[in-house]
């Protein structure tokens, strides 16, 4: 598995800004097999689970986390904030054409941050 690997467009459409009012009705995958995918709702899901069956539960909580930008040199930027660390450090994927040096100031929103 390769990091581009998860690099794709998803329509903005697409990505739930609030919770369904009626949470069963949300949108489940179904996988069987190495390549057998089918959609469902959550209500389905009793009927769908066997003896044995791995269920695999996802509590974290969104947070806006990209953050767009342009180095001092004047290329562009892109952060994806992946988690805040114990001690305060952000761990975060980035995206440019040439990869900032360590120290090289980040301009967002027209405030600086010594990020990378």
């Amino acid at each position: 598995m390769r990091r581009q690997d998860f690099n794709f467009e998803l329509p903005p459409e697409l990505i739930a800004q609030h919770p369904l009012a009626e949470r069963s009705a949300s949108r489940l995958l179904l996988v069987e097999g190495e390549k057998q995918f089918s959609d469902a709702t959550v209500n389905a899901l009793l009927d769908q689970l066997n003896a044995n069956d791995l269920l695999v539960f996802n509590n974290t909580k969104v947070i806006p986390a990209r953050l767009l930008g342009h180095k001092s040199s004047g290329g562009k930027i892109e952060l994806m904030l992946e988690r805040i660390l114990d001690n305060g450090d952000i761990l975060a994927l980035c995206r440019a054409s040439k990869s900032p040096k360590a120290g090289m100031e980040i301009l967002f929103d027209g405030s600086a941050d010594k990020l990378c």
